[in-house]
């Protein structure tokens, strides 16, 4: 693929998740360096993000932040610098990973209704926690294998009525979820199988895939599909981010290093 048509590809990704650097960067060590022992060297981590067009002087600044905030630790050795995440940012990044790296035949397909015996605000609170939805202030709505309480009222979902699909779909993801497929739909026609990309392309495209599924995957309760409206992009766009992901692997830090 010409070098002029991955740039292309690379700043619509970019454009598409924003500038938030810092949580750009919390994408890229989740993806690239979530290992206990591993690390991106300054060096490195420059060149990903000069490639994803941000300024040297944003990441020195989402750099600090993270570090304030406990996600990412820095270790000088002479005029290098080597980034990792902390335990608390790898714990953070692993709860993560299991949504965003899921396969899609490993997603809920069944459901159920929970109707608890009150509206306590603590319940409600480690309901959602688990996953559920609230429908009504004792009544809740999520995928059939989560826990359910013992002295509550379970009913397994058989058909859904339109009107609760509308409901429970985020008005405020719906578009973006399609302006996502609609990037993915493109990369994966650019970047056929047998494309042969550099370790850094591959890691900048890596982490843009990443990032933009994360950002919206992440916003929302982990329900099925049978539950969000028909025209609900989540799915598509998740068998194309795994298979992407497949088509490139991750690099080994050492390649980038090279």
């Amino acid at each position: 693929m010409p070098s002029e048509g991955l740039r292309d590809l690379t700043a619509k990704l970019t454009e598409l998740g924003g500038q938030r650097v810092w949580s750009l960067l919390i994408s890229v060590f989740g993806d690239l360096a979530q290992e206990e022992d591993a690390g991106i060297n300054g060096p490195v981590l420059s060149e990903i993000m000069a490639a994803m067009n941000v300024r040297p002087e944003a990441t020195r600044v989402a750099l600090h932040r993270l570090r304030n905030d406990g996600w990412i630790t820095s270790q000088k050795s002479g005029r290098t610098s080597q980034h990792s995440l902390t335990d608390h940012g790898r714990r953070e990044s692993l709860t993560a990973a299991k949504r965003i790296y899921a396969h899609p035949d490993d997603m809920p397909t069944d459901w159920q209704l929970v109707i608890m015996d009150g509206t306590d605000t603590d319940q409600r609170g480690q309901m959602m926690a688990k996953g559920y939805t609230p429908l009504l202030p004792r009544v809740m709505i999520g995928a059939a294998a989560l826990a359910v309480p013992g002295d509550a009222l379970c009913l397994r979902g058989e058909t859904i009525p339109k009107w609760l699909r509308v409901q429970l779909t985020p008005d405020g993801l719906w578009q973006d979820y399609r302006d996502l497929y609609r990037i993915l739909t493109e990369t994966d026609q650019l970047l056929p199988d047998g494309t042969v990309l550099t370790p850094l392309q591959v890691a900048v495209l890596r982490c843009l895939i990443v990032h933009n599924w994360r950002r919206l995957v992440l916003k929302h309760p982990d329900l099925p599909t049978a539950l969000y409206t028909d025209d609900w992009r989540e799915n598509d766009c998740r068998k194309l981010v795994g298979t992407l992901l497949h088509r490139f692997p991750r690099p080994k830090l050492t390649e980038l290093s090279n």
